[in-house]
């Protein structure tokens, strides 16, 4: 009690003041930092994508359909999906699984499960292709079993997509794992309790609980399997029409001073990672949205 009025009731206006006095006060340093970020955005963001485009479009539309339709743009092009076709939804399988039994359980090794599933972030993607090239190359530990068998899998798809998935595993299960955490196993308990199966209480309960983080992780698992480069460079051998992905087909272009092609190609991935940022804008505003209404919900309740 203070002045014969509960502290509850003057806590909250002193703390409104300083919010207001915060605000007032730092207004030049808001527009500084403001003005910083945009500056920088600017530089490393803007002017990149504005080179990019101006450059893929300097000899005109005609020249531009020609970059991207020729026969190895169009083979690099149809291999960069099948590459990300394949490994984002087995990355989504894991990732769940990995999350589900990180967040939802308490085992023995589960602390070094994280740490392999954090792996591929800490090492380079060259040296990840280097593992698969000294596993299944010709010298490799199962390199002459393969070439006995006839299975060829180093310079050519299967390592450009093993590759792929190892580079990108963790981006979906790293999305996930908190956002199971923080909803703890009260709900399905609940779902059990009441005699649903493990399979409805995982796509009742579960599922939409975890939507907005799994959209989240398969966009940018997307992202990263279509933009790879270092790993997939080491284990593709640069096979023209059979093993270049998209980026691989940039570097020969360049190389080889095409330059107006070489950016017409980098447009494609530079289109991605547009549609990437604007995918990733509508999944967080839906995330707000979905938070402000669970918010409200509860304070309705109490």
């Amino acid at each position: 009690m203070v002045g014969g009025l509960p502290s509850f009731k003057i806590r909250p206006i002193a703390q409104q003041s300083r919010s207001s006095h915060l605000r007032t006060e730092s207004g030049v340093i808001k527009w500084i930092l403001i003005g910083v970020a945009l500056l920088y955005l600017g530089i490393f963001l803007i002017l990149p994508l504005a080179c990019i485009f101006t450059t893929a479009f300097s000899k005109g539309i005609v020249a531009y359909t020609q970059a991207i339709t020729e026969p190895d743009a169009l083979a690099a092009i149809r291999l960069t999906l099948l590459t990300a076709l394949i490994a984002v939804p087995l990355n989504v399988i894991f990732g769940i699984a990995a999350s589900w039994a990180i967040a939802k359980f308490d085992f023995i090794g589960k602390n070094f499960l994280l740490t392999l599933i954090d792996l591929p972030l800490s090492v380079s993607p060259v040296i990840s292709g280097l593992i698969f090239v000294l596993l299944f190359g010709a010298q490799g530990t199962f390199g002459p079993w393969l070439i006995e068998h006839g299975i060829k899998i180093i310079f050519a798809p299967p390592a450009i997509i093993l590759a792929t998935i190892f580079v990108t595993f963790p981006l979906v299960a790293r999305e996930l794992i908190p956002i199971m955490k923080a909803q703890g196993n009260d709900e399905e308990e609940a779902a059990i309790t009441l005699g649903a199966s493990g399979f409805k209480t995982f796509m009742l309960v579960t599922l939409p609980n975890i939507k907005w983080g799994l959209l989240y992780g398969v966009i940018l698992c997307n992202a990263r399997a279509m933009g790879e480069f270092g790993a997939v460079s080491v284990v593709s051998g640069h096979i023209r029409g059979l093993t270049n992905t998209l980026p691989l087909h940039i570097e020969i272009l360049y190389n080889e001073y095409h330059f107006s092609a070489a950016f017409a190609a980098a447009s494609l991935l530079a289109l991605l990672a547009i549609v990437t940022l604007i995918a990733k804008s509508i999944i967080e505003s839906g995330m707000h949205r979905e938070i402000e209404a669970t918010q409200i919900t509860s304070g309705e309740k109490r």
